[in-house]
């Protein structure tokens, strides 16, 4: 793996020096209380890369729901299932901040209104880039879906791997953790929710 530089990480959005500066400082105390020389070669732009790094990876903390999703809704007819699958996502656990990876499933029943496809991920990436419990994230992001498009219902899950349960604790490297998330039709419908379980049990 090719090793990361100060410029891999350039949209990290607000990051301005004072922050970066202030992080860095952080991380360059902690990699000195790990017993490293803070000094040599391959550490010297260690602390102002994690912290650019944090910064990129935590921006949906200065983000908004509605600049995620733009002007990006259509008034529609469609009133049939909307299904985005294998949504990838990258997440840090709040209580380790160790990564999180995933996929996430989306579904919505439109009733007047559709969102562009793409702002789908965009609101995974909203609430995916922050410090997180795949609970949480997985009823963020229904009721992000929810409020944009005023929909019948809408159903999430999200399947995903999390590295503070392989790299330490229990070491447990093929586990996976599932959350779902149903509202509204999806919630009330049992034929409803088994179509979306149906779609998104498929994989081409």
């Amino acid at each position: 793996m090719a090793a990361l530089h100060e410029d891999d990480f350039p949209e990290a959005v607000g990051a301005d020096e004072k922050r970066v500066d202030n992080i860095a400082g952080a991380v360059k105390t902690i990699l000195a209380e790990l017993g490293e020389d803070t000094g040599r070669e391959g550490l010297t732009d260690t602390p102002r890369r994690v912290a650019k790094a944090l910064l990129y990876l935590t921006q949906g903390l200065d983000q908004r729901l509605e600049n995620a999703i733009g002007n990006a809704l259509f008034e529609s007819d469609n009133d049939e299932m909307v299904v985005v699958r294998n949504i990838e996502f990258f997440s840090l656990c709040e209580h380790h901040m160790l990564p999180i990876i995933g996929h996430v499933d989306i579904g919505y029943l439109p009733q007047g209104k559709v969102l562009g496809l793409s702002k789908l991920a965009r609101i995974v990436d909203l609430y995916a880039r922050r410090l997180q419990i795949q609970e949480n994230m997985t009823q963020q992001i229904a009721e992000a879906v929810e409020s944009a498009t005023d929909a019948a219902g809408v159903a999430v899950q999200v399947r995903a791997a999390h590295m503070c349960m392989a790299m330490r604790g229990v070491e447990k490297v093929e586990s996976e953790t599932v959350t779902s998330r149903m509202t509204g039709q999806f919630r009330e419908s049992a034929a409803t929710r088994n179509e979306f379980l149906q779609l998104i049990g498929r994989r081409g």
